[in-house]
């Protein structure tokens, strides 16, 4: 009888928790605090011009002035929520392959591949001393899609 009991209850949590889980969108792309940086709810993703100027002359080995890399730190620091620098740059790093037109595997810029490009904005917290959100906590300011190809 009492294993019937818990059972029922146990079915029964499930059910509340399924439910739950529903209602307040759990597991969603959409929920965490990176949910804040999401354009559909009313953030305004930064232009990071600064950056992405940086990004293109440490792409193809020029020397980054230093008031360029000022303006992109500081554009950078500006975003408050630390949890949506790594998307902003990731929003720049594609407006720039639009802009450029590039494909995968592709020069972004004379001696500058996709790859590069991608790995050098990823790395740009770091290089600015800007914090991000490091869940491995190995201490590394890199933007953890830099490992993936698609960006």
């Amino acid at each position: 009888m009492w294993m019937k009991t818990v059972f029922w209850g146990l079915l029964l949590f499930m059910l509340v928790a399924t439910t739950m889980a529903v209602e307040y969108g759990a597991r969603s792309h959409n929920s965490g605090p990176w949910s804040w940086c999401d354009p559909a709810t009313g953030y305004k993703v930064s232009a990071l011009t600064g950056c992405r100027a940086m990004v293109k002359l440490q792409c193809v080995g020029s020397q980054v002035p230093e008031a360029v890399l000022r303006d992109c730190c500081q554009q950078l620091a500006d975003i408050n929520n630390e949890w949506c620098r790594c998307g902003d740059l990731s929003s720049m790093l594609r407006s720039v392959y639009q802009e450029l037109g590039v494909r995968e595997g592709k020069e972004v810029l004379p001696g500058c591949r996709k790859e590069m490009m991608r790995l050098t904005a990823a790395s740009v917290p770091e290089v600015c001393k800007v914090p991000i959100p490091n869940p491995s906590g190995d201490g590394a300011g890199v933007c953890y899609w830099a490992a993936y190809p698609d960006v």
